[in-house]
C-alpha cells in the first residue's frame, strides 16, 4: 500500500528526518566527547580500578539504538509500520464509534 504525499507533507517529512540524522550525531558526538573525558579523568585518578567501561557500555548500547531507529535498519518498525497501525486503529475507533451509535 502506497501512500500519496502532498510535496509540503514531503518536505516536512524530510525536514524530519533530517532533524532526526542531526539529533543522531549529536548523540553520538556527545558520546564520543564526554567518554574520552571519563577515561581521561578514570586513568588519571585511579588507574587500578577501569570503571569507565560502564558508562561507555550502557551509553554506547543506547547510541547503537538510536542509530537503528534513525537509519531505519529494522524497516518492519519503521514508518511503514507506523501508518499501518495508526490506519488500524482510526479503523477501530471508527467502527466503535458506529458499533455504539
Amino acid at each position: 500500500m502506497e501512500m500519496k504525499y502532498s510535496e509540503e507533507d514531503r518536505y516536512f517529512l524530510a525536514k524530519k528526518k533530517v532533524g532526526d540524522i542531526k539529533g543522531f550525531y549529536g548523540n553520538l558526538a556527545s558520546y564520543i566527547f564526554v567518554n574520552a573525558i571519563l577515561i581521561f579523568v578514570n586513568l588519571y585518578t585511579s588507574p587500578e580500578y577501569l570503571w569507565f567501561f560502564w558508562p561507555l557500555l550502557w551509553w554506547g548500547i543506547g547510541v547503537v539504538f538510536h542509530g537503528l531507529r534513525v537509519f531505519e535498519v529494522f524497516p518492519a518498525l519503521g514508518k511503514d509500520w507506523e501508518e499501518r497501525k495508526i490506519k488500524e486503529f482510526m479503523e477501530k475507533e471508527k467502527w466503535n464509534k458506529s458499533k455504539w451509535q
